[in-house]
């Protein structure tokens, strides 16, 4: 049976990001979107834009969609926001699939759930923005985007415990000849051990959903 996923981008990102992975899974017959979240779209109010009206504007396009029964997969920061999501909607979840992203609990935000001697964000910050210098004019795809302070900082509201019973899986994903416990998303992977999430580890860099995007798909497809 087709199934219908909904793929979101990590910081820095658009949804486009995510397209390489969802023509495999659309070539396989599923429905798969790729929305840009608020914060992400140039066209928004880019520096105000904090972590929850990121989250509202995922849980209203799955809303204006009419989406059921959606595998939300969440890529990076894209963690924090599939949380929030599933924490509004959880009738509306198949499944959350966390792909090398945070995994938080109420109050946390990305701040302080990273880990420690990761991305040094306080000295990429201006105008409200965290901007690396990977963010430049005139890039090719995957062309990346300043990303809303405010997104980082916030913590995060979680208060329904309906959440809890949405399945989830966690995909870490290693570089080569690293080892799990060296790469930065092993505490969310922990974290999601310790709730009893099967924890799959996939070799690649940290943006395998454009760098090995036949394979990404093929991982969301092998889960219940």
């Amino acid at each position: 049976m087709p199934d219908t996923y909904v793929l979101v981008h990590g910081a820095w990102h658009t949804g486009a990001e995510m397209e390489a992975t969802a023509t495999h899974l659309r070539a396989r017959g599923h429905t798969v979107h790729c929305p840009t979240l608020a914060g992400n779209n140039p066209s928004d109010n880019r520096a105000a834009t904090g972590l929850a009206d990121a989250v509202d504007s995922l849980a209203a396009f799955i809303d204006s969609q009419g989406l059921t029964d959606v595998r939300l997969v969440g890529h990076s920061y894209g963690g924090m926001v599939i949380t929030g999501v599933a924490d509004r909607i959880p009738e509306r979840i198949k499944r959350l699939v966390y792909l090398d992203a945070f995994v938080p609990v109420d109050g946390e935000s990305v701040m302080t759930i990273r880990k420690a001697g990761a991305l040094p964000i306080e000295k990429m910050t201006k105008d409200g923005f965290i901007i690396p210098g990977w963010v430049r004019p005139g890039q090719s795809f995957p062309k990346d985007v300043p990303h809303p302070l405010k997104t980082f900082t916030d913590p995060i509201v979680l208060k329904n415990p309906a959440a809890a019973k949405v399945p989830a899986t966690y995909i870490l994903t290693v570089d080569k000849g690293k080892r799990p416990e060296d790469d930065d998303f092993y505490p969310s992977a922990e974290r999601a051990k310790a709730r009893g999430w099967p924890v799959i580890i996939m070799e690649g860099d940290h943006v395998v959903n454009w760098r090995q995007p036949e394979a990404t798909a093929a991982l969301l497809l092998g889960l219940p």
